[in-house]
């Protein structure tokens, strides 16, 4: 430890965004990075508390709490301190294939548990990550390293996501011939279409995507597992089967008016947007002429986001960068503290009020945060012609469960109707879609995921393993690059009776 009084002598900082009224007229992203000595600082702050929860990874009150891929985080704060950057990368990489991802779009679950932030704010373990492999990537320093010797095993992994990428990765540098399927016209499953280009600047995919060709995985896109290829031939043309399917199948809302005009599930809204960005060659106004049949387009549009989250804050974003006409964000539960409740110790992940991208560029655009809490959809209201023009919403409180068993109740003369032309569904996702679990005949658990159990992977077929959103439900992205890392080494075991792979 370098700087044992650092966390005394440094405040946290990191580095300044762009004004909201400026951002919401591209579609970059909007971070910008400290400088050398002040990362150095950031580093300092690190306490050498000798129980760095940071990086245990552990499941807390059902949330992460510290790093799932338990990341060397004090050795490498210490490094960037020291100014060992090279040194720093190393650590990194010995447990992440992807920094430049998880240091973008992770919620840094690290930052959560961190010891410095029982008393004071903690230490931006995620800016420092980003800053390393950004730094790493300016300088150089990661090229494509191919495995020198192959096994003569092949691996299938369906699905490109970062379950998918993370084991074609790990079973590549194992030296297994790695197919990867994805039935998109692009690779990188959520990390292309789910996440926007202003959060996960989609060159950044690419260059790892072509990392990990040049490295030797074939990458085989518009391609579905089920449809295009039966999963029974599958079988017989690999040695071993890899499903980082994801979770896919989004929760609906079955009330009335469900079917008008103008109601939407948000992925549809993301995917769909980013893919006419990258087909009009990253146009600012794409969406005003967009290449994308049915391109759902929120210019001049009274927009309503249902359900918070990643997802409903990118839903919110994107409309802003459409511009909108007015934007609201309805959340069934309630506004959480600004600190943390007695019942969400540290080091629990903090479920405290945050103001993210999205919410700050609508406040900046019309005065007042989105988010409405404590609001439930009753009905979706349409004119004649089945569009939407509106929205009927009550109040629910949630201190009087209601006698059907549900955690809480409408509040009497509570209902209103709001005017809108669109509604984003950000309600999360069920589970992973089941054309290749029923042509395998593999067993499901309770939550309709491909069954396999945690850092064993293997499903009711042998040859067959499951990682990520499609084995445990919808997640994290940190969570997702533990789980296809772990099934590549079970993988391997399964494939060579013993393996090297972490």
């Amino acid at each position: 430890m370098g700087k044992p009084t650092g966390f005394m002598e440094f405040p946290r900082e990191l580095g300044a965004d762009r004004k909201p009224e400026l951002r919401i007229l591209d579609w970059n992203e909007f971070h910008d990075h400290l400088t050398d000595e002040e990362l150095g600082n950031q580093g300092a702050r690190c306490m050498d508390c000798g129980i760095p929860f940071c990086h245990t990874g552990k499941t807390l009150a059902g949330m992460a709490s510290g790093c799932p891929i338990n990341n060397l985080i004090p050795e490498w704060n210490d490094h960037i301190y020291h100014g060992r950057w090279q040194d720093a990368l190393d650590s990194l990489h010995k447990t992440n294939n992807f920094p430049e991802f998880t240091g973008r779009v992770c919620p840094a679950p690290c930052e959560g548990a961190c010891v410095l932030g029982i008393h004071e704010p903690p230490v931006t373990i995620k800016n420092i990550e980003n800053s390393i492999i950004d730094h790493a990537f300016d300088k150089g320093w990661v090229v494509a390293n191919p495995p020198e010797v192959r096994t003569g095993k092949k691996v299938a992994v369906v699905g490109s996501g970062p379950a998918g990428l993370a084991a074609a990765a790990q079973l590549n540098t194992a030296g297994h011939s790695v197919t990867v399927f994805e039935r998109d016209d692009r690779i990188g499953g959520l990390l292309m279409y789910g996440i926007p280009n202003m959060k996960l600047e989609k060159w950044i995919v690419q260059r790892r995507v072509d990392l990990l060709a040049d490295e030797g995985v074939e990458f085989i896109t518009n391609t579905s597992i089920g449809v295009d290829i039966t999963a029974d031939q599958l079988m017989k043309d690999f040695d071993a089967v890899v499903l980082c399917t994801g979770a896919t199948n989004p929760r609906d809302l079955p009330i009335p008016g469900r079917e008008l005009n103008g109601v939407h599930f948000a992925m549809e809204y993301l995917s769909k947007n980013t893919k006419s960005l990258l087909e009009s060659g990253l146009e600012s106004t794409h969406y005003q002429n967009s290449p994308v049949e049915n391109f759902i387009n929120a210019e001049g549009k009274k927009v309503v986001v249902i359900g918070g989250g990643d997802t409903g804050n990118d839903c919110l974003g994107t409309a802003m960068r459409q511009k909108c006409a007015s934007l609201i964000n309805l959340e069934i539960v309630p506004q959480p503290p600004n600190e943390r409740a007695a019942n969400n110790p540290w080091p629990q992940w903090p479920k405290i009020f945050r103001v993210d991208y999205g919410h700050e560029e609508a406040a900046a655009a019309f005065g007042k945060d989105p988010r409405m809490f404590q609001m439930s959809t009753v009905e979706f209201v349409g004119d004649d012609d089945g569009n939407l023009k509106g929205i009927k919403i009550c109040e629910v409180d949630w201190s009087k469960p209601a006698a059907n068993g549900a955690p809480f109740t409408i509040v009497d003369g509570s209902e209103q109707e709001l005017e809108c032309d669109l509604v984003f569904l950000a309600l999360g996702f069920l589970g992973p879609e089941h054309i290749i679990s029923e042509q395998l005949d593999l067993e499901l658990d309770g939550r309709s995921n491909f069954k396999a159990e945690h850092e064993q992977y293997t499903t009711s077929l042998e040859g067959v393993f499951a990682a990520g959103d499609c084995r445990r439900g919808q997640s994290l992205i940190v969570w997702a690059i533990n789980e296809g890392r772990g099934a590549a080494r079970e993988c391997d075991r399964y494939l060579m009776g013993a393996t090297e792979l972490p």
